[in-house]
């Protein structure tokens, strides 16, 4: 069987026109384009929108922490501000006052003798609790001589 062209046809066709029954290669082509441009947008996206993650990796746990919440939860509700809020605390730097609180912690154990850690505690609530009972009936007596003051300080009204 010979192909013979339709006699509207023009006697030129296109290179992209397939005859019956062979391979359509540029839908094939296009179609590997299109998936590999679906990967790599899909790919970028997810790229960009780890970057506040990425960027508050080098800062403290807790911030960390946050701009991954706030990077999950943009990513779930589709909700822009969530990210924009990461991406901000990711790029400000929070200073970091737990450091000087526990050297200034650590100072004070020293000067009051209380040995650091957690035994510290412990041994503040002996102590407490070995108290003398003279010390806790001085502690709760009130005061004569300023209960007296107090008294005369204040003028009658009559």
């Amino acid at each position: 069987m010979s192909e013979s062209l339709h006699p509207s046809a023009p006697h030129h066709l296109p290179g992209f026109i397939t005859a019956p029954g062979d391979t359509d290669i540029l839908m094939v082509v296009v179609g590997i384009v299109l998936i590999g441009a679906v990967l790599a947008v899909g790919n970028f996206y997810l790229h960009l929108h780890t970057m506040p993650e990425r960027m508050a990796h080098k800062s403290q746990k807790l911030q960390f922490e946050i701009v991954a919440v706030l990077g999950l939860l943009a990513l779930f509700t589709h909700n822009h501000l969530f990210w924009v809020i990461g991406l901000f605390l990711a790029m400000i730097d929070l200073p970091d006052f737990s450091t000087p609180l526990r050297s200034i912690a650590g100072s004070v154990e020293k000067i009051a003798g209380v040995p650091p850690g957690d035994e510290a505690t412990k041994t503040a609530s002996a102590e407490m609790a070995s108290e003398s009972p003279v010390h806790a009936v001085a502690a709760e007596a009130p005061d004569a001589k300023k209960a007296g003051a107090a008294k005369r300080e204040v003028p009658s009204h009559a």
